[in-house]
């Protein structure tokens, strides 16, 4: 098994991505905690895999709120003792508003969740990295995070704003044994669109992103990134750091 004996800290673990990441760690021998939103998915979630075997606590809150965010490291610490892999996973979509449109609430909100929750989950690993020597942060970003196409102002920016906090991560502790990577998703097949009201999406903006989305060569399956966060997460890949992989087909060849 090729995450024997670590442990491992995911955001947004009980949908899409997330789920698929949580899932496939615990099946190569992980502990994980899991955090999300949704306590339903995330309790269904949980009882899925520890149905077959795997090991994995869940953690009901709001990634955006420090304490809930923090919470999910130290609890990876009381119940496992030790964090050796974080994966900011969760995120939500804009309305795909321009900036011109963009609405305080939006901003707010998207900032919070996509960026400030993977900054307050990544300062508290980091502290336990410290203390044991090394680890991998896996930030899940998009392609949103290299181009302008893809989204509104606010969730680029987040995304932009993740690539970022990659860079600076892997950086300042390369020499301390802590990795940080960042995966670039291209299309694929979550429920994240259930955090986009219809009546609230900007047509201009949509129209927008949607020539840009006309160009997707192909749309991807959870368990793509999630393959990819395994090798990232894992020993395999102990000389990456600072890396940002985009997977989507070729979208990015645009």
């Amino acid at each position: 098994m090729r995450l024997q004996g670590k442990v491992a800290v995911v955001t947004g673990a009980a949908s899409g991505m997330g789920l698929a990441i949580a899932t496939l760690f615990a099946s190569e021998g992980a502990s994980v905690v899991g955090g999300d939103w949704n306590e339903q998915r995330l309790n269904e979630a949980v009882k899925n895999i520890q149905s077959t075997g795997g090991v994995i606590t869940g953690l009901h809150g709001n990634i955006a709120d420090k304490d809930s965010a923090e919470g999910l490291v130290d609890l990876a610490i009381s119940a496992y003792g030790r964090l050796d892999i974080l994966v900011n996973n969760a995120g939500v979509m804009d309305y795909m508003q321009g900036v011109g449109e963009l609405s305080d609430d939006i901003w707010r909100r998207v900032l919070s969740i996509n960026l400030d929750g993977p900054m307050f989950t990544s300062r508290r690993a980091v502290q336990q990295m410290l203390k044991q020597g090394g680890g991998s942060i896996v930030n899940v970003s998009s392609t949103a995070g290299i181009s302008g196409g893809a989204a509104g102002a606010a969730y680029t920016t987040s995304k932009h704003g993740l690539v970022g906090l990659t860079r600076s991560t892997a950086w300042m502790y390369a020499t301390k044994g802590i990795r940080c990577n960042a995966i670039l998703p291209g299309g694929t097949k979550t429920n994240i669109g259930e955090t986009m009201p219809q009546d609230r999406i900007d047509p201009t903006g949509a129209q927008r992103a949607g020539a840009f989305a006309a160009l997707i060569p192909a749309f991807l399956d959870p368990i793509d990134i999630a393959n990819l966060a395994l090798f990232l997460a894992s020993d395999e890949s102990r000389y990456i750091n600072g890396t940002v992989i985009t997977a989507d087909g070729g979208w990015k060849a645009v």
